[in-house]
């Protein structure tokens, strides 16, 4: 086709786009409504108190370095990489700054294997394994992004 023969061809309605588009989705066996609750669900973790005295001091306590800058700064990237999940945008650079953030907070903070008190241990296992949990789900993320509804994804609709 010549260039004058595509331009003379008629333009998709907004309207045929998004339903189109939604046809596709529900083809597809993706429901956007369920992304958005795992984006809300999984972006809340980064809201946890990474800004208070306890979780700074229970830092300096396991041996993180200057803790009381640390803590908080490290509370920034999680937030911001959770945010950038939860609204959809450049979701899977956010996902990368999870999982900077996690591999080393995981390995400071949770050292099941040199805990001696076997609850302790357990405790701390779990929580290890929680982070570890997260992190399969950032990678997931930092590979298919956050999907429809996202601010990444409204371009998809045309």
């Amino acid at each position: 086709m010549t260039s004058s023969t595509v331009s003379a061809l008629p333009q998709q309605s907004e309207a045929a786009r998004i339903l189109n588009s939604t046809r596709q989705e529900k083809a597809s066996g993706v429901h956007p409504s369920i992304v958005l609750l795992g984006r809300f669900l999984f972006s809340l973790m980064s809201a946890a108190g990474h800004f208070s005295k306890e979780t700074i001091a229970y830092a300096a306590a396991q041996g993180v370095p200057s803790a009381s800058i640390t803590v908080p700064f490290s509370g920034i990237i999680a937030l911001l990489g959770g945010l950038s999940i939860l609204f959809g945008y450049r979701s899977k650079i956010g996902a990368w700054i999870i999982v900077l953030f996690l591999t080393p907070v995981s390995l400071a903070m949770h050292k099941f294997w040199g805990v001696t008190d076997p609850m302790m241990a357990k405790m701390q296992m779990a929580h290890f394994m929680k982070n570890v949990s997260i992190l399969g789900s950032a990678l997931l993320i930092s590979q298919l992004g956050t999907g429809p509804w996202s601010l990444d994804g409204r371009g998809k609709l045309r």
